[in-house]
């Protein structure tokens, strides 16, 4: 790990702290490397340095997509890689992003304002949570402003085919994107590598990801940097924790290493079952993830945020989950084993800053009988 200069990113942070230091970052001066810190999704944070070289390859990359350089909008936290790279990006390109505040609440009425005060003459783009996507589609007003846009990258976690769909119909450009911090944010878009990027997904089904847009290192970790970024003849890696495959010559990620679920001997997927509930029509988004099981090992646990005009669902304790399982019996599309035997309807998914969902939050909801805002855990184990 080198000891050369670097940026560290405080939170909160914004353009007009930033601008400068990141156009010195990216040009020939001092520093020449930022330091950011990992959301945390599946553990504790971890500061990443990622050198000026591949930022840029990942910047230009970008732009090569997407058509061009052009303006931003700013509506990630800049302390981490997706805040970050559109700050990164708008110093690459010479342009100055529009930044939503950061304490305000997201609407569809935020966003069109942003839109609003954007260079109508130059390309405009914006990164989004899937969240925020699902709330900007949530009034006409905010899917006119992100049709305006030449394209919306949606990343930071899984996208509901559902969700981008609606998108699409809405004639909004979105761009599905996949990465890590130690991969300076996205670098697999809607399946497919960045311009230099490499995907390689082994026996075990492991995905990694080389090319110049990986990080450094952990510059306070050295055992952790060789166990992650390793080189072989091909050329250097980082190792993901992520499952992946090739689909019609696309990246699909599966989910993460540790996220299958093992019940009475099955393997459960837990996107397949967020996929499962996504599609019922009284849901409008789901998070799954195994739970400790004396007789089963682990079982399939389920938060659930409704559809405004789901019926039947929270009418009665007893039944609270009852619907939903019947209704997934129904379509069919998932085995018996898969059937969540836990499902708590709460006000929202839990999320982490980055708008990735936090996974300790959603155990300690489903471990803690439902309370802070949902609706009593049903536990259930039939087909």
């Amino acid at each position: 790990m080198t000891d050369r200069p670097a940026l560290t990113i405080a939170a909160g942070a914004d353009w007009s702290a930033l601008g400068g230091p990141l156009r010195d970052l990216l040009g020939p001066g001092e520093p020449d490397a930022v330091v950011v810190e990992t959301s945390g999704s599946s553990g504790s944070p971890k500061r990443v340095r990622l050198g000026a070289t591949a930022l840029r390859a990942s910047g230009e990359a970008t732009a090569q997509v997407l058509g061009g350089h052009g303006q931003w909008l700013l509506a990630l936290p800049t302390a981490h890689v997706a805040g970050l790279q559109v700050l990164a990006r708008s110093a690459l390109a010479g342009t100055e992003p529009v930044e939503l505040h950061p304490a305000a609440p997201f609407t569809a009425d935020a966003i069109a304002e942003a839109v609003a005060r954007m260079e109508p003459s130059t390309r405009r783009y914006a990164s989004l949570v899937p969240t925020q996507l699902r709330r900007a589609l949530a009034a006409e007003r905010g899917a006119r402003a992100l049709r305006q846009l030449d394209a919306v990258l949606v990343g930071g976690a899984a996208s509901d085919s559902r969700l981008l769909d609606a998108a699409r119909d809405a004639g909004v450009r979105v761009v599905t994107t996949y990465g890590m911090s130690e991969t300076c944010g996205g670098c697999v878009y809607d399946g497919t590598p960045l311009p230099g990027v490499e995907v390689d997904v082994d026996g075990e089904g492991r995905i990694r990801l080389g090319g110049p847009v990986l990080a450094d290192g952990y510059p306070e970790d050295p055992v952790l940097t060789q166990e992650r970024f390793v080189s072989d003849a091909t050329g250097r890696w980082f190792v993901t924790d992520d499952r992946g495959a090739y689909r019609n010559g696309r990246l699909t990620v599966l989910g993460r290493v540790d996220d299958v679920v093992v019940t009475g001997g099955h393997k459960v997927e837990p996107r397949d079952v967020e996929t499962a509930l996504r599609a019922l029509p009284q849901v409008l988004d789901a998070l799954v993830l195994g739970l400790p099981d004396e007789e089963w090992g682990e079982r399939v646990a389920a938060l659930v945020t409704l559809a405004p005009d789901a019926r039947g669902v929270r009418s009665e304790v007893t039944t609270a989950t009852e619907p939903l399982r019947q209704a997934l019996r129904e379509r069919g599309h998932l085995p018996p084993h898969a059937l969540p035997q836990q499902i708590a309807v709460v006000g929202e998914i839990p999320l982490l800053a980055t708008g990735k969902p936090d996974r300790a939050a959603a155990r300690r909801l489903l471990t803690d009988g439902g309370r802070m805002g949902s609706s009593p855990i049903v536990t259930r184990k039939d087909g």
